[in-house]
């Protein structure tokens, strides 16, 4: 414990890594996956905050593609959210985590609402917190979420987690000639219009100085990596790259 160089993360999903392998909605497997790797950072006594997107299910962006009102598609996009919140929450208490679920839109039947001091008590209770719902207004995406939250919280970091192992300067997936970056400034993301989170939350995070690694949750034993400190994935932060 005295080596972990991180003691109250945001651990930022997007809805999509909830699929796996299918085309639509959620993979028991894959939540089940996730679930294991949270518990290890619980078992480092790291406090755990989550804020998990909705694209898995619906998103906004889509739905206005296809002609709806774009905070109609926004209020659909949080809802789906908070499917994937309960579901979440679901399986890290059947792995034995205590957690909870505060969300920005009231709906008191299934998740406590959004207080800051409330969600900051919970984490040094040692539960998992599960933001869900995003901001709770239209026009803002889970990632503005996730670096809002960080910032009322005072996390440490901001952990993205994907499917690749950083930052590149194209899609890996697509570019055989993309390049890792293991390292780069907030000015890079916005200039270069790098895949890491959206400009609002990558400018949120340069004006309060928060760092965000952008790392493969995929492989066993990154999470562990991250939070000793260990150069994995891409380091997001201020200064000269």
């Amino acid at each position: 414990m005295a080596d972990l160089k991180y003691r109250r993360v945001l651990l930022k999903l997007s809805g999509e890594a909830l699929m796996g392998k299918q085309a639509y909605g959620i993979d028991p497997e894959t939540l089940r996956t996730i679930a294991e790797e949270v518990k290890e950072i619980t078992a480092l006594h790291v406090e755990t905050a989550l804020v998990i997107g909705g694209g898995n299910i619906f998103r906004g962006v889509a739905g206005v593609a296809q002609g709806m009102d774009r905070a109609t598609g926004d209020y659909m996009g949080m809802l789906a959210t908070m499917l994937n919140a309960l579901a979440l929450q679901n399986v890290l208490e059947n792995v034995g985590i205590d957690t909870r679920v505060l969300s920005a839109l009231e709906m008191k039947e299934l998740a406590e609402p959004y207080i800051r001091r409330r969600a900051t008590r919970h984490l040094e209770k040692g539960r998992v917190v599960i933001f869900g719902g995003g901001t709770g207004n239209p026009f803002f995406t889970t990632d503005t979420a996730a670096a809002l939250r960080a910032m009322e919280i005072n996390a440490d970091v901001i952990m993205k987690a994907t499917k690749v192992d950083g930052v590149y300067t194209a899609d890996p997936m697509k570019d055989d000639r993309a390049q890792f970056l293991p390292e780069v400034t907030y000015l890079d993301v916005l200039q270069k219009r790098l895949k890491v989170m959206d400009a609002t939350a990558i400018s949120l995070c340069m004006d309060n100085n928060l760092p965000i690694i952008v790392f493969n949750m995929m492989k066993k034993g990154n999470i562990n990596k991250v939070l000793a400190g260990e150069r994995i994935g891409t380091l997001v932060r201020g200064g000269e790259s």
